[in-house]
Parts: C-alpha cells; sequence; structure tokens
C-alpha cells in the first residue's frame, strides 16, 4: 500500500516451475504438439511462493503478470507457436486463480511474421473472456529480425481493431534479437527492448493508429525505450522552446522558417511503464512523458532483482521506494502512478477483491 492505496504492478512475468520451460524446449526439439504439459498445485506454488514473498517485500498489492518476452517462441513455426501459446496462457491463469487478489493475467498472443494478426485474435478472446485477463503482450518484432511492419502498419490493424472491441489493452515488449552483431553483448535482449520500444513509441506518435482506433490504449514497457531529445517541440510543448530561426548543424546562420513536425496529443491512448532500474533515467522518462502517462512496472522478479541499487541500497526492482523517494513528485502524481493511472487505463481490470476474477473455477487437473 501506499498512502492508503493499493500499489498495482502493470509489468511482472510469470515465475514457472522448470518443467515448463524443458516442456517447451521439448516442442522446439520433437517439433510435435500432440504432449500436454501436466502441472500439479504444488508445483505451480514451489514457483508461486518466492514471487508472493517478493511482491511483498516491494510493497507490491496487485501484479500483472504476462509470460517471459524471451520465451515467447514467436520465431518458430506458426503450429508450435500456437501451442506453446495456450500452454503459457493456461499456466498464466492458473496461477492467478491461485493468487485471484495479487496477480492479473495478461496474455501471450501466438504471433508469426508468416501470419495476418487476425491469427492471434481468436487466443485473445479466449484469455478475455474465458481466463479474466485483462489485456496481451504485443512483441513488435515476431521474427527476432527486424523485418516485421512497423507497429503503425496495416498489418497490425485486425488485432488492434479486436482489442478495441474488447477493450482489452495492449502492452508492447519486444523479445530477443538474432541479429548476429549482437551475439558478443551480455544480456543482448535488453539492447533489442530499447531500440524496438523507442521505434513503437515514435511510430505510435506519428502514426495513424488511434485516429483510426481511438479507443485502443497502448502501454510501451520499459519507459517507452530511449527518452526523447531535451528539446522536444510539439504543440503546447512542455519545454516551452521556440525556433532561433537559424538552420541547425553545419549551416550557421542560415535564416529558415522551422518545419518541426508537431507530435499530436496522445495523452489518451499512450502510455507508458516505469521498469527501469536507472534512477536517473527513470526520473528524466517520468518527467518528459508527464506522471498522468506513467503506470507502475517493476518486472519483479525479474533482472533487477539481483542487483543492489547504490544510490538506494535496495534491489533495483524495487522501484515503490524508489520513486516514493522522489522529491520532483507530489504524493498524488505518485498515488497516480502507482495505483490511479492503471484503474483508468486498464478498463477490464476489477478491484483487488474482485469476485469475478475469485470464482474462476481452477483446473485442478493441470495445463
Amino acid at each position: 500500500m501506499f498512502e492508503g492505496e493499493a500499489v498495482i504492478d502493470v509489468h511482472g512475468h510469470m515465475s514457472s516451475p522448470p518443467q515448463f520451460r524443458a516442456f517447451g524446449y521439448s516442442l522446439i526439439s520433437n517439433r510435435s504438439t500432440r504432449s500436454r504439459l501436466k502441472l500439479t498445485s504444488a508445483d505451480l506454488e514451489v514457483a508461486l511462493q518466492r514471487h508472493i514473498e517478493m511482491l511483498d517485500q516491494r510493497l507490491i498489492d496487485v501484479q500483472f503478470i504476462s509470460p517471459r518476452p524471451v520465451a515467447m517462441m514467436h520465431w518458430e513455426n506458426p503450429e508450435l507457436v500456437d501451442h506453446w501459446t495456450r500452454t503459457t496462457n493456461d499456466l498464466i491463469a492458473l496461477q492467478c486463480q491461485a493468487h485471484p487478489d495479487r496477480l492479473v493475467g495478461v496474455a501471450q498472443l501466438p504471433q508469426s511474421i508468416h501470419l495476418d494478426t487476425r491469427n492471434c485474435i481468436e487466443e485473445l478472446t479466449r484469455c478475455v473472456k474465458e481466463l479474466g485477463f485483462v489485456g496481451a503482450l504485443v512483441n513488435p518484432d515476431p521474427n527476432s529480425d527486424g523485418n516485421a511492419p512497423g507497429v503503425d502498419d496495416e498489418y497490425w490493424f485486425p488485432l488492434y481493431e479486436a482489442a478495441s472491441d474488447f477493450g482489452a489493452n495492449l502492452m508492447i515488449h519486444p523479445s530477443f534479437s538474432r541479429n548476429p552483431r549482437l551475439s558478443k553483448i551480455p544480456h543482448s535482449f535488453q539492447y533489442n527492448f530499447l531500440v524496438q520500444e523507442t521505434l513503437a513509441t515514435l511510430l505510435y506518435e506519428h502514426g495513424n493508429v488511434f485516429e483510426r482506433f481511438p479507443g485502443l490504449k497502448i502501454i510501451v514497457c520499459h519507459c517507452g525505450g530511449a527518452p526523447n531529445r531535451l528539446l522536444r517541440l510539439q504543440e503546447g510543448g512542455k519545454s516551452g522552446a521556440k525556433s532561433s530561426g537559424v538552420m541547425p548543424g553545419g549551416s550557421v546562420q542560415m535564416p529558415v522558417e522551422s518545419s518541426e513536425a508537431v507530435v499530436p496529443d496522445r495523452s489518451a491512448n499512450l502510455f507508458f511503464d516505469t521498469c527501469a532500474y536507472d534512477l536517473h533515467y527513470l526520473e528524466t522518462a517520468i518527467r518528459q512523458r508527464g506522471a498522468s502517462q506513467m503506470l507502475l512496472g517493476t518486472e519483479a522478479p525479474g533482472a533487477g532483482t539481483a542487483y543492489i541499487n547504490p544510490e538506494s541500497g535496495l534491489p533495483a526492482d524495487a522501484l515503490v521506494q524508489a520513486i516514493g523517494a522522489f522529491d520532483f513528485l507530489s504524493v498524488e502524481e505518485k498515488i497516480d502512478i502507482f495505483s490511479h493511472n492503471v484503474r483508468g487505463v486498464f478498463p477490464l481490470f476489477k478491484a483487488v477483491d474482485s469476485k469475478d476474477m475469485a470464482n474462476l473455477d481452477p483446473r485442478k487437473d493441470g495445463v
């Protein structure tokens, strides 16, 4: 809790027992979808015990859990991806059913660069209508090679239309990259996150997605990628900067009329989470995006769990404590980031004590 309000973390990933990842590798090696993963309640709790304890330590009351992005397998053939996707979502549902007051589901989609995004609608429908999920993770580069259409392309429109119809949110979160130039970089998937999320943010800002789908609400993870340049000129821009009337770069003192593109107001549709572990970067992102556009995201347990932030002395993913200490934010703005913004952005999200979530029937026979 923070100032009497429930703290809601929109960016968490599932903690799975080892049998789950082994099943995925088996799918890849055996090239068959005939098998079905079986898990017991004890298997689930072994994986979840540490997860729930960590939420308590991070002061998180409710967390939205989604697939581990690097394990989504979107680069595989569509038949395997479909089977793995259903297996993943069934496990997320079981975990949410086991802890309905703490966990909320965000779906994996059976994405494939070889298929139209209409192929994702059936699974999105199942997850929202049957499993009680509030949205889905979207990988903007499903083939991990940089060749997918940009997120403002019509390729994505069937998925956007379905999400809008359901009131389901879409969260932009890439997977890894198969670019061989990155192979020497430790944890190179994080570089890919930065590149793909930055590109997605810019395409949403400058494209016409939200004119086509005005009810669609998109969350770009990890603060939306790289921060904007410091002087950003937009209609009613926060910087208040004006053109000097001089051409930038090498054409010194050449008088010009400003041709700076005006970025439309996307504040009703485009949001970002706070999942960043460098506090200076996080502060810059919140200042540039605005507290009204930010939702708490910690990814705990995840990449930040193993590291201690030298400035706070706490684990890097203890972001409630970190943001709570930011003196440039008012108490009201912190409450918005931790709680109020989430409730306003996610129409399918129920209250913590939602009877609808609590009454979902657990499938005791396993996934």
